[in-house]
C-alpha cells in the first residue's frame, strides 16, 4: 500500500466540502489504492461544526482514510500537503460591491498563498474554487512565488460539465458521449462556454457538435446563455448554491490532474495565461482547453477561432485584467 498522501480542503465545514469529502475519501480522486490524511481547515466559529463532520467521516468506516485533523490554523492545515482544495471565501453579501468582495478575498488568499509557501510540499497541487475563483487563484500563486505557478489552477469544470450536459441533452445521448467542449476565460457570467470544437458520438460515429444540435441559433444563444446563468438559477431555484455538482467537477479536475486526459480529449480548467497561442494576455489565470499528462499540463494549441469566438474570449479577458488589476492593487497595500 502507497505512503499515505496528505490533502487540505479549506472551507471544509461548508456545503461543498459536505458532497466532496466522501469522495476524496473512498478513493474517487486520488485512486483506490491511496491512503489518505484530511485536513480540515475553517474559521474559529465553525470548529464545532467540523467535528461533527469528523465524526461522520469516522462513521463511513473508510480503509483509505488515515486520519482526519480539523483545524483553524493555516500552519497546521498546510503543512507538508500534496494537494490543496480551496474551497473556502468570503462569499458576496447583499449591497455589497465587486471591488469590497474582491478586497476581503485578496486578504484571504495572499494569507493562504503566503501558507502554501511557507508550509506545503513544492509539489502541491492547488486547486482554488473559492469566487472570484480565477482571481483568488492569482492571488494565492503571487503569494507563493517558489511553488511553480503551473501548480495552481481554478476550477471551470463545473461550467465544462454543465455545457457537456446541455448538448447531451439536446442530443438525448448521454454525458459521455460528449467530447472537447471548451470553456474560455472567467468562472463568471462573461465565460465563453464554446462547442465549435466538440463531437458528439452518436449512431456509432463522432459528428461535430453542430451538426449533431442543428440549431445554430440556439448553440450561438441560449446554449451559452443557460451555461453562463446556472449557478444563478440553481441558487434562484435552491436558494443555495451549487454543492453537489461543484464537489463532483472538483473531484473531476482533481482526478485528471492526478490521472491524466484522455487519449485526444481536452477538459477546461483555469490556469496561467503566460504564453499561451490564442492571445490572451499574460498574467492571468484563465480558463483554457488543456491536455494533462504525468500531472502536467498544457494549453491545446493550434484550434481554429472564428470571430464570434474570438470576440467573446478577448470580453471575458477584459473582465479578468480589470479584476487582476484591482486585486494587485490590494495585494500591494
Amino acid at each position: 500500500m502507497a505512503e499515505p498522501i496528505r490533502v487540505v480542503v479549506t472551507g471544509a465545514a461548508g456545503q461543498i466540502a459536505y458532497s466532496l469529502l466522501y469522495g476524496i475519501a473512498r478513493g474517487d480522486v486520488f485512486g483506490k489504492d491511496q491512503p489518505i490524511v484530511l485536513v480540515l481547515l475553517d474559521i474559529p466559529p465553525m470548529l464545532p461544526v467540523l467535528d461533527g463532520v469528523v465524526m461522520e467521516l469516522q462513521d463511513c468506516a473508510l480503509p483509505l482514510l488515515r486520519d482526519v485533523i480539523p483545524t483553524d490554523k493555516v500552519e497546521v492545515g498546510f503543512k507538508d500537503v500534496d494537494a490543496a482544495i480551496l474551497v473556502g471565501s468570503m462569499p458576496r453579501k447583499e449591497g455589497m460591491e465587486r471591488k469590497d468582495l474582491l478586497k476581503a478575498n485578496v486578504a484571504i488568499f495572499k494569507t493562504q498563498g503566503g501558507a502554501l509557501e511557507k508550509h506545503a510540499k513544492k509539489t502541491v497541487k492547488v486547486l482554488v474554487v473559492g469566487n472570484p475563483a480565477n482571481t483568488n487563484c492569482l492571488i494565492a500563486s503571487k503569494s507563493a512565488p517558489s511553488i511553480p505557478k503551473e501548480n495552481f489552477s481554478c476550477l471551470t469544470r463545473l461550467d465544462h460539465n454543465r455545457a457537456s450536459a446541455q448538448v447531451a441533452m439536446r442530443c438525448s445521448v448521454s454525458s459521455d458521449k460528449v467530447k472537447n467542449v471548451i470553456i474560455w476565460g472567467n468562472h463568471s457570467s462573461t465565460q465563453y462556454p464554446d462547442v465549435h470544437h466538440a463531437k458528439v458520438n452518436a449512431h456509432g460515429g463522432e459528428v461535430p457538435v453542430y451538426d449533431a444540435v442543428k440549431d445554430d441559433a440556439w448553440l450561438h444563444a441560449g446554449f451559452i446563455s443557460t451555461v453562463q446563468q446556472r449557478g444563478g438559477a440553481v441558487i434562484k431555484a435552491r436558494k443555495l448554491s451549487s454543492a453537489m455538482s461543484a464537489a463532483k467537477a472538483i473531484c473531476d479536475h482533481m482526478r485528471d490532474i492526478w490521472f491524466g486526459t484522455k487519449e485526444g480529449e481536452f477538459v477546461s480548467m483555469g490556469v496561467s495565461s503566460s504564453g499561451n497561442a490564442y492571445g490572451i494576455p499574460e498574467d492571468l489565470i484563465y480558463s483554457f482547453p488543456v491536455q494533462i499528462k504525468n500531472k502536467s499540463w498544457k494549453i491545446v494549441g493550434g484550434l481554429p477561432i472564428n470571430d464570434f469566438s474570438r470576440a467573446k474570449m478577448a470580453a471575458t479577458a477584459e473582465e479578468l485584467v480589470e479584476e487582476r488589476d484591482t486585486a494587485v492593487e490590494f495585494l500591494s497595500q
